[in-house]
């Protein structure tokens, strides 16, 4: 079944509203504060998370914001309709010139979809800094098979991490079908396998010669 929650299109009103109350507060950050962008994102990530539930409104049954460090999400709630969306925080400084977050394992993905009541989504943070003042400029909050594919790839950790190769461009797919993102997933993932294949077959032969050369030096190490 069709979250009415995302294919309804009531998340980009929220997106509205969380960039809406970031920008109504008064300075949040510090001079020291504000040269980071990690703690930037932590403390825009916080106030999110603080405040989801509220946007979320009537839609939310269930809210969460507790995960560990390493987790899958930072917040996660369940609609009315028993729909279950986990939700990845990310946040992007405007004056960086490029910047490739993690999104998810590939592996951890095709595991979590294989319930149709489960959602991955993201929302994205765009914002600039002037002092101590921060201005959000955009936010995008979307199920990631809403996010196209010409702005995504994969990186080589594990299974495979699905990046977002710029976020100065985020291309998005209202409305996408999952069926039709995951069966890309699948595509990409059988040319990215390979080439992996390729860099593995290089490396192992890189230090096949590496052990000749030391199997045959002399040990001026030894005792």
């Amino acid at each position: 079944m069709k979250s009415r929650f995302y294919y309804q299109g009531h998340h980009e009103r929220i997106a509205t509203e969380i960039r809406e109350y970031i920008n109504s507060l008064d300075s949040f950050l510090t001079p020291q504060t504000a040269s980071s962008p990690r703690t930037v994102g932590d403390a825009l990530e916080s106030l999110v998370a603080e405040r989801f539930e509220t946007f979320l409104g009537e839609w939310c049954r269930e809210y969460s914001s507790e995960f560990a460090r390493r987790a899958m999400a930072d917040m996660a709630f369940t609609d009315v309709e028993g729909i279950y969306s986990i939700i990845d925080v990310k946040t992007h400084r405007e004056d960086t010139r490029f910047n490739m977050p993690n999104l998810t394992s590939v592996e951890r993905l095709a595991r979590f979809y294989e319930s149709d009541t489960n959602v991955f989504s993201l929302i994205m943070i765009k914002y600039s800094v002037d002092g101590t003042d921060l201005r959000v400029s955009d936010v995008l909050f979307a199920p990631i098979e809403f996010l196209d594919w010409g702005c995504l790839t994969v990186g080589a950790l594990g299974w495979g991490q699905i990046q977002i190769a710029n976020s100065n461009n985020i291309q998005t797919v209202p409305r996408n079908s999952r069926r039709d993102w995951m069966l890309q997933l699948c595509d990409v993932l059988m040319a990215f396998y390979p080439r992996e294949i390729d860099k593995i077959t290089e490396r192992m032969q890189r230090f096949e010669s590496v052990r000749e050369y030391w199997a045959e030096k002399e040990d001026v190490w030894a005792r």
